[in-house]
């Protein structure tokens, strides 16, 4: 195994990444070249893979291959090629579609090839897929990813995996390619999207405490670059805060990820605790939250505008302290 393999507490075995120099017997696909997919196949070429890639948007794919790699023009070309498929699209939905659907990647894998599911889903729905490729002899990989569009580009990841011996042997120098931290939760799918899941309630509650913040503070009349400073060298700071409202600092809502993610994790969430009856009164607040600033028009712009649902405040014109 390539990496530094620790053992901690609970028998989770963390795999901290040594950067491979190359790979050239093991062939690379990846499907979904938006801001974290893009990224991942950037890290797979600087680790001296030549990945294939395959986008909805052709000239994605065509932009990438021309620095080195292959632009598929459809899933099955990818499919016949690789031996390891890395699917980084936005849900199960559009997964089953890459999978299944019309000259999807099924039909032109080859037994023993490895899907690696990168996507937010429902746990049960990653553990059913497993079956289903099982019976077509494909290995599997459940590995949700985290750590954002610029860390994607760098190789710094963090994905949270489950899956059988046979597929992290095969798949982990394309892991250990992409990710600083590759975390084996599990030999069997299940864990790493229900670890996903809970790592997703956190980010959407922070969002949303972080906004419900910083428009408090402008209905206050603070200044929102004062409140900014205060807030991230104090004990009050997140990660989220700190990110996400240098975007409201900025003025700048494009989507690096959208309103409607959170709609749909959160929702995820939700169901996931629904199915055992258990409480999650924050989680169910935040969804509200993004629910309400998706159907205010704010869909497709970045997570940080749910701040925008919030009345009687003035947004900032835009000072960039990213």
């Amino acid at each position: 195994m390539i990496g530094r393999v620790s053992q901690s507490p609970g028998n989770l075995l963390t795999i901290g990444s040594m950067k491979p120099s190359s790979f050239p017997s093991l062939s690379v696909g990846l499907v979904g070249l938006g801001a974290m997919g893009l990224g991942m196949a950037q890290s797979l070429r600087r680790a001296g893979f030549l990945p294939s890639v395959f986008d909805i948007q052709p000239e994605r794919a065509q932009a990438f291959a021309a620095e080195g790699g292959t632009a598929c023009e459809s899933l099955s070309a990818l499919a016949a090629a690789a031996e390891v498929i890395v699917s980084v699209v936005v849900n199960a939905q559009q997964t089953e579609a890459v999978l299944f659907g019309e000259g999807g990647c099924l039909a032109s894998m080859r037994p023993g090839t490895v899907f690696m599911m990168c996507s937010t889903v429902d746990p049960n729905w990653s553990m059913a897929l497993e079956s289903k490729l099982a019976a077509h002899q494909i290995l599997y990989l459940d590995a949700p990813i985290s750590g954002g569009a610029a860390r994607a580009a760098q190789g710094q990841i963090t994905m949270m995996t489950a899956g059988t011996p046979a597929a992290y042997a095969k798949a982990q120098p394309v892991l250990d390619a992409m990710a600083a931290k590759v975390y084996r939760l599990g030999d069997k799918a299940g864990p790493g999207s229900k670890v996903k899941i809970i790592n997703q309630l956190l980010a959407g509650v922070h969002i949303a405490a972080a906004a419900e913040a910083m428009a408090l503070g402008l209905r206050e009349g603070v200044p929102a670059e004062d409140l900014y400073e205060v807030i991230t060298h104090s004990a009050g700071n997140s990660w989220m805060f700190e990110n996400r409202m240098a975007h409201v600092l900025a003025n700048d809502y494009t989507p690096l990820s959208a309103v409607d993610i959170f709609v749909k994790d959160l929702g995820l969430v939700l169901d996931l605790a629904r199915s055992s009856k258990f409480p999650l009164p924050l989680s169910a607040t935040a969804h509200q939250m993004f629910m309400q600033a998706s159907t205010a028009g704010f869909a497709k712009e970045d997570d940080s505008a749910v701040i925008k649902i919030f009345p009687g405040i003035e947004l900032p014109h835009g000072k960039d302290t990213r």
